[in-house]
């Protein structure tokens, strides 16, 4: 039995497809020295050697027997031939103070990677936690995502043990002649976890005596599912030509999607500007749709300084402060060069005589000189629009072709000898336009980088 749990253990974590990028950097196990982390250690010294595993063992200053855990963990890693690292952290006492711990492991663990050069970070994390990972985040969070299972490798983050429950990696341990340290913080009904282990399981078990397996299958389940859902979402992106540099999409294009989609195409263009995962329910997508259809602009809180706003059926989404204009770039001609998302480009018109378009335009090469500036829009600025006899401001310009008040700013104009020449999908100048005594012309193009 002693030889059948350890190879059931370890058969598990070399199946997982956690360990695939161990290279020779090797791995960096976090070590508390709870069962579960010292099954994980001693698995990943007998599948890689002792040579390419390092541990970490992080002391958050919580505990009275933080001392002995530190002790434990350092006689453990001379018994294994490992390396240990041990990072001491401070727990501001406000807020949640699991979450806090849990970003604190996680930051020391990525400096002792980087500075040990390993290729991994390895956690504990069993069956056992999926099921109250999955439980307490349906509870705390809506959505599809609060279902979602643990990935066994999330970048450079791997969980071996997702294969395996907590009863076996003590049964491991036990097998292997190895001790553990017991946190009393986990039998603390005050804590998330502490409750749904002790009070929320026991009931759902009461239920049914497959509970933490249906759970698992579920979660497991519903990231496969996942997959599917996201390459829908990007096809959904691509034909509505949503993103950019702030995330946008024109709602009319959006429309055609069916409803979930449409919501999950606005969730990730929300999640970029954010930079981080975000739940955006379905009555903040119906309502970022309905100040479109009733035309105008308006704006919609989504929480954490983070907003939609709806402007001419174009929503983008953003964060005060986002909207400061790129800095001017200098554009030779021929030649491209880069403001803010876009790249613009000054080709040889090659003989071309016809006058392009707003977004295409074709002007005078002789007029246009050897070096343009590329400029975001200022206040009071004036052109010649083509076919006018007069100039427009481009406040005017810009309210005439409905153009947002989010992207004015961020759009290219570019100016020769000081006159503004062309507004990248905007507007062209007459002053620069091909005429019966053009010699050479060149094309204007812009495009999101």
């Amino acid at each position: 039995m002693s030889n059948e749990v350890i190879e059931r253990v370890r058969a598990a974590a070399r199946s997982s497809e956690a360990l695939s990028g161990a290279g020779e950097g090797g791995v960096l196990a976090l070590l508390s020295g709870g069962a579960d982390s010292v099954c994980l250690l001693h698995v990943l010294a007998g599948l890689l050697g002792p040579d390419r595993v390092q541990a970490l063992h992080v002391e958050h200053g919580l505990r009275a027997a933080a001392r002995e855990d530190e002790r434990f963990c350092h006689e453990l890693c001379r018994d294994l031939g490992v390396d240990l690292h041990v990072e001491r952290v401070r727990i501001p006492p406000d807020g949640n103070l699991e979450a806090r711990a849990r970003e604190a492991r996680y930051a020391a663990a990525e400096r002792v990677r980087a500075s040990a050069a390993l290729d991994l970070i390895a956690t504990g994390h069993t069956a056992s936690d999926q099921v109250e990972t999955i439980l307490y985040r349906l509870v705390s969070s809506p959505g599809r995502r609060a279902l979602l299972a643990m990935e066994p490798r999330r970048g450079l983050l791997v969980r071996p043990l997702l294969g395996v429950w907590r009863e076996e990696t003590q049964a491991y341990c036990r097998a292997a002649g190895l001790g553990w340290r017991e946190d009393e913080s986990n039998e603390d009904r005050r804590l998330a976890r502490g409750l749904i282990r002790h009070e929320v399981l026991p009931l759902l078990r009461r239920l049914n005596v497959a509970a933490d397996r249906n759970i698992v299958a579920t979660g497991a389940e519903l990231r496969d599912e996942a997959l599917v859902l996201d390459r829908l979402v990007e096809e959904a992106l691509r034909r509505t030509g949503a993103g950019g540099a702030p995330p946008a999409v024109d709602l009319g294009r959006l429309r055609a999607e069916p409803p979930p989609v449409r919501r999950l195409v606005l969730r990730r263009l929300a999640e970029a500007a954010a930079g981080s995962p975000l739940a955006l329910s379905p009555g903040a997508a119906r309502e970022i749709e309905r100040l479109a259809e009733r035309g105008g602009s308006g704006a919609v809180d989504l929480g954490g300084g983070l907003s939609a706003t709806v402007e001419y059926g174009l929503v983008r989404f953003g964060r005060a402060g986002d909207e400061a204009p790129p800095a001017a770039a200098r554009l030779p001609v021929p030649g491209r060069c880069r403001f803010g998302v876009w790249e613009v480009v000054a080709a040889a018109g090659d003989g071309d005589r016809g006058l392009g378009s707003v977004d295409d335009p074709v002007l005078d090469a002789d007029r246009l000189g050897t070096e343009l500036t590329v400029r975001a829009w200022r206040d009071g600025d004036r052109m010649q629009p083509l076919g006018l006899d007069g100039t427009k401001t481009l406040q005017d310009l810009f309210s005439d072709r409905k153009v947002p008040r989010s992207v004015r700013r961020a759009l290219p104009v570019v100016e020769a000898g000081g006159e503004i020449a062309w507004v990248a999908g905007v507007a062209v100048s007459e002053r620069f336009r091909v005429g019966p005594a053009t010699r050479a012309t060149v094309r204007l193009r812009a495009r999101r980088a």
